[in-house]
């Protein structure tokens, strides 16, 4: 009895799998006959006007001015405070304030170090009359708590400001100025 089960379930199953594709075969090409292709036309192409360089003996503004006429600039006001420009930079004068971070300090009697953690995770130490900051700030007072910096800002008319500014020990580590 279960062996005629059998076979007639498998003949109703085979009986569905005949080899008739010509319905979807009429579809497929109704729909390719009632579809157009449509391409849109490729926009014009403009032709390239040529404009010629004309400033030859003009400065490029690609390459470094000459040194002589950086030190012009810091000439032309003689009378009034600026910073060196021959001085060599130190390590910490090309991060700003808000990027750095006193950890701590070291020293002896007579001699105090601050440790300053700069925003790419290296550690700097500074003593009196080190440069950190970006407006020439000098370390004039190291303390276990701060240190105190000399810094000189451009009045915008080409002499500079002095601004006393304080880089403090905190989670945080704040920066106030004075």
């Amino acid at each position: 009895m279960m062996k005629r089960l059998t076979v007639v379930a498998m003949a109703l199953l085979l009986s569905g799998c005949f080899d008739d594709l010509s319905d979807v075969q009429n579809h497929i090409a109704e729909v390719k006959a009632n579809t157009r292709a449509r391409v849109e036309p490729l926009p014009e192409v403009q032709e390239f006007a040529h404009i010629p360089y004309s400033s030859q003996d003009a400065r490029s503004p690609f390459s470094v001015p000459r040194p002589e006429a950086i030190q012009d600039k810091f000439l032309q006001v003689q009378d009034c405070l600026h910073p060196d420009p021959r001085r060599r930079k130190e390590p910490l004068e090309k991060y700003a304030l808000d990027n750095l971070k006193m950890r701590g300090t070291l020293g002896e009697i007579n001699k105090i170090w601050a440790l300053i953690e700069a925003s790419d995770k290296t550690l700097h130490k500074v003593t009196l009359s080190n440069y950190v900051g970006l407006f020439h700030g000098r370390v004039i007072n190291v303390e276990p708590t701060h240190i105190e910096l000399l810094e000189l800002i451009p009045d915008g008319a080409g002499c500079w400001k002095e601004r006393t500014t304080m880089l403090q020990m905190t989670d945080a580590s704040s920066v106030a100025s004075n």
